[in-house]
C-alpha cells in the first residue's frame, strides 16, 4: 500500500519535527541560542541563530560562531578566536537552556494529525529524524504525544555519526521502518540542510515554507502579518527553496494530503 506521487508510490515519510510537525516558526532553538551565546557576552541575532538550522546543535553554534560579524564580536569580548573550546563551552550552556524552552515550544502544528492518520489510513509508514539529542527528545515526545502526534521512528543526531547534511538520519530512519528503497520515501524539512539530507538519502524532498525557520514566525505573529506581506515572504521562500534543490514546497503538512489525494 501507499500513495500515488507520479509515477512513484509513495511508501514513507520521515518528518523533521521543530518547525515541520511542532513548534510553529521554529522558536524554541532560536531563544536557545541566543541565550547560549548572551551567557558569554556575545548577543547574535535572530538571523544568526537561524542560519544553521537543521544541523546538529553542535555542528549549529560552531556555523554560529564561524559567521564574520559573531567572529569579530567574540575575538572583542574574549580578546581572541573562539576555538573549540568555546564551543563545547557554548553546547554546554545550550542544552539545560534548550530543555527549558522545549516545554514551551512543543505545540503540535494545525492539521499534522490529521494528515498522518490520514498517511496511516493509506498504509503509509511514518517516521521522523531530529537534529535534536535524545535528551532534548524526552521533553518533546510526551508533549508531542499528547498533541496528537506520534511517529513510529524518531531518530536523533546522537543516533549517528554524522547530522545533516549528510544522510545517516534518512538512512537510520527508513531502515527502523523496514521501508526501502529511499526513492519511495518523502522527507519533508523546514530548513535547507534538511532538504541536502534528503536528496543525498536518495529521497524525495518535500520543504515546509509558511510553519518553519525560513519564515521563523509564530502563529499569532503569522495571523497579524499583512496579506501582501505575507506573500511576498512565501514567495521568496519558494523560491529559495526550490534554488536549494526541493523537489516540491509546501506551506504546511497539512497541505500533503491534498497534495497528494
Amino acid at each position: 500500500m501507499g500513495v500515488k506521487l507520479g509515477d512513484k508510490t509513495i511508501r514513507a515519510v520521515l518528518f523533521d519535527w521543530a518547525g515541520t510537525t511542532v513548534d510553529h516558526g521554529s522558536l524554541a532553538p532560536v531563544r536557545a541560542f541566543s541565550a547560549a551565546f548572551t551567557t558569554l557576552g556575545v548577543p547574535i541575532t535572530d538571523a544568526e541563530a537561524r542560519g544553521p538550522m537543521g544541523r546538529a546543535k553542535r555542528d549549529h553554534i560552531a556555523q554560529i560562531l564561524a559567521v564574520p560579524r559573531v567572529t569579530a564580536a567574540w575575538r572583542t569580548r574574549h580578546g581572541r578566536d573562539p576555538a573549540e573550546a568555546d564551543v563545547d563551552a557554548l553546547y554546554q550552556r545550550f542544552l539545560p537552556l534548550q530543555k527549558e524552552v522545549l516545554a514551551q515550544h512543543c505545540d503540535v502544528i494545525a492539521g499534522v494529525p490529521e494528515v498522518v492518520e490520514w498517511l496511516r489510513r493509506q498504509g503509509v509508514r511514518i517516521g521522523s529524524s531530529t537534529g535534536y539529542t535524545f535528551e532534548l527528545m524526552q521533553v518533546v515526545l510526551p508533549l508531542a504525544k499528547a498533541g496528537g502526534y506520534d511517529p513510529e521512528v524518531m531518530v536523533c543526531t546522537d543516533d549517528v555519526p554524522e547530522g545533516r547534511p549528510a544522510p545517516w538520519l534518512n538512512f537510520l530512519a527508513a531502515q527502523r521502518l523496514g521501508v526501502y528503497p529511499l526513492s519511495e520515501v518523502l522527507v519533508v524539512d523546514d530548513t535547507p540542510v534538511g532538504i541536502a539530507a534528503g536528496r543525498n538519502a536518495g529521497a524525495i524532498t518535500v520543504a515546509i515554507a509558511r510553519t518553519g525557520n525560513a519564515m521563523g514566525l509564530s502563529v499569532a505573529d503569522l495571523q497579524a502579518l499583512p496579506v501582501d506581506d505575507l506573500n511576498r515572504h512565501l514567495r521568496q521562500i519558494h523560491e529559495a527553496f526550490y534554488a536549494a534543490g526541493a523537489h516540491y514546497v509546501l506551506d504546511s503538512v497539512a497541505d500533503l494530503r491534498g497534495w497528494l489525494s
